[in-house]
């Protein structure tokens, strides 16, 4: 699925609420074939302590935005992921499930573009759309990311109708000096590595109370009252804490490991995250799923 719309390295807040919706129809509504029921969705939103009027007004900014379309299946209001964005959210599942580091081995891409001024409102949309890629300014034209990233940059500059403006070299770097002191200066990884930190601050905590109540639980033989809490429950930490999550893939450029600090928050972070998802994940899906088919 695709990250939420970001504006750069920033401390992590509380998840807006059209970014919960697009959370539950990136993890769920395709599962479940093509919509999602109105009524499920105020529902699911209401467990996540937002009321209907709400959940209502952010479905049509959304559906403004072109993210989601309304249809109607046997007389049943429902709303879906649009036909375009589809591909999108596609896309963002192996960026947040199982990102890639690149190596020093690895080449890096260049990325050099020159907007004229009578079209600059597509330079600024360029420059975020090469941010939220991961890539990091080198001079104001001139932008890099590991070689990694070039078939995902090529299939959305091409859906923003951009490519033309882009060209795009592969390139080894042979200057004098360190290169992990230059890699500091393209990105803001201090900005980045606070945000991996207050990640780990803020859940780190909820991962432990989740394996403790779930041994507890096993150790009891919990009845099925008991698996009902255990699986709302889990919807109710699981989904805001993926909303948070799921923006940080896009900021991370995944660079080597030579090239990052040694006490790197991003890797306590990614290990925290999966284990969340292999704990929570299941439990929140059977939540979900029998939320979707309740009259």
């Amino acid at each position: 699925m695709r990250s939420s719309d970001t504006g750069g390295a920033e401390a992590t807040v509380s998840p807006r609420h059209q970014q919960l919706i697009v959370t539950i129809y990136g993890l769920y509504a395709r599962e479940e074939g093509v919509s999602l029921p109105v009524a499920a969705l105020v529902r699911l939103m209401g467990d996540l302590g937002v009321e209907a009027a709400g959940v209502r007004s952010s479905v049509s900014r959304l559906k403004r935005r072109g993210v989601l379309e309304s249809r109607r299946n046997d007389g049943v209001a429902t709303y879906a992921i649009s036909a375009g964005s589809v591909q999108m959210f596609a896309e963002g599942d192996t960026r947040i499930f199982a990102p890639v580091r690149a190596t020093i081995e690895d080449k890096w891409l260049l990325a050099v573009f020159s907007i004229p001024e009578s079209i600059r409102a597509k330079r600024h949309v360029l420059r975020s759309e090469l941010t939220r890629l991961g890539y990091g300014s080198v001079t104001p034209g001139v932008w890099i990311a590991p070689a990694k990233s070039w078939k995902q940059t090529r299939v959305q500059l091409r859906r923003l109708g951009l490519e033309q403006y882009v060209d795009f070299f592969s390139a080894d770097h042979l200057g004098a000096g360190e290169l992990y002191t230059k890699v500091a200066a393209w990105w803001d990884l201090d900005a980045l590595d606070r945000m991996y930190a207050d990640f780990v601050e803020r859940y780190d905590g909820l991962l432990s109370r989740w394996q403790t109540r779930l041994a507890q639980s096993a150790a009891a033989g919990t009845d099925n009252t008991a698996n009902a809490a255990n699986m709302k429950d889990a919807f109710t930490d699981y989904v805001p804490m993926f909303t948070e999550w799921r923006r940080l893939p896009y900021l991370d450029p995944g660079l080597p490991l030579e090239y990052l600090p040694a006490d790197w928050n991003g890797v306590s972070a990614e290990a925290l995250f999966g284990s969340l998802h292999s704990l929570l994940g299941p439990l929140a899906h059977g939540y979900v799923a029998g939320t979707i088919h309740q009259k």
